[in-house]
């Protein structure tokens, strides 16, 4: 038998909460076992309450999403945060992945993208919304200076390296990118491997999210 996953919603709306406990249960996405109205109700019922995922608002009163993924990933590093999001939130997505939230979800996303979301997200993986992901990539510039570079105590990266991070953050394809460096498709799919290996991960959007919680790219 498949084990149910344990949710906690934190949203300071009521009747939000109440719509997405009831989707979540309807559609067997999980089980809500808590709700909190704030980021520090959230941290005091998490001292009793052992949950597998975190549905986490960002704009609340007395205590945000930010501030309460920070302290909650201190008190439980392995805890999966999905961040509640509105399309003007943009200002909050860097903050929210440095913080350890694993994706974000529109809140007016529909049960197939929180199924999805739920899903990814307890299984390891990062999920954005397509919407949200095209926004962070249309706003992504980069941050980087000299052959070698290196981003505090993580891997080093080539001048070129960064160069095609950077326009893979922009949303460009290999295609294009080799385009528009005059290099081969091979070529860039060698350093998109290269960039994956060190950054120990997956897919671009995995890669393009480490570049922005390691300050590879800032969101402006």
């Amino acid at each position: 038998m498949d084990k149910v996953t344990r949710i906690i919603i934190v949203d300071d709306h009521s009747m939000f909460r109440e719509g997405i406990k009831l989707l979540i249960e309807k559609e067997g996405l999980g089980v809500v076992i808590g709700e909190a109205e704030n980021g520090k109700a959230f941290l005091d019922m998490l001292e009793h309450l052992d949950p597998d995922l975190v549905l986490m608002d960002i704009e609340m009163p007395v205590m945000d999403g930010v501030e309460a993924t920070e302290k909650a990933k201190v008190y439980r590093p392995d805890l999966k945060i999905l961040a509640l999001s509105m399309l003007s939130n943009k200002s909050s997505y860097t903050q929210m992945i440095r913080a350890g939230a694993m994706g974000f979800v529109l809140k007016t996303s529909g049960k197939q993208e929180l199924e999805k979301a739920i899903k990814t997200v307890t299984g390891g993986d990062c999920y954005f919304s397509n919407e949200l992901l095209r926004q962070i990539i249309v706003n992504s510039g980069t941050q980087h200076t000299g052959e070698g570079t290196s981003v505090g105590a993580g891997p080093e990266f080539t001048e070129r390296e960064l160069e095609v991070l950077h326009y893979f953050c922009k949303g460009l394809t290999a295609k294009e990118v080799a385009d528009r460096l005059c290099r081969s498709i091979k070529t860039i799919e060698a350093h998109r491997s290269s960039l994956l290996e060190k950054t120990n991960t997956r897919n671009t959007i995995n890669l393009v999210l480490y570049a922005i919680k390691n300050k590879l790219v800032d969101i402006h």
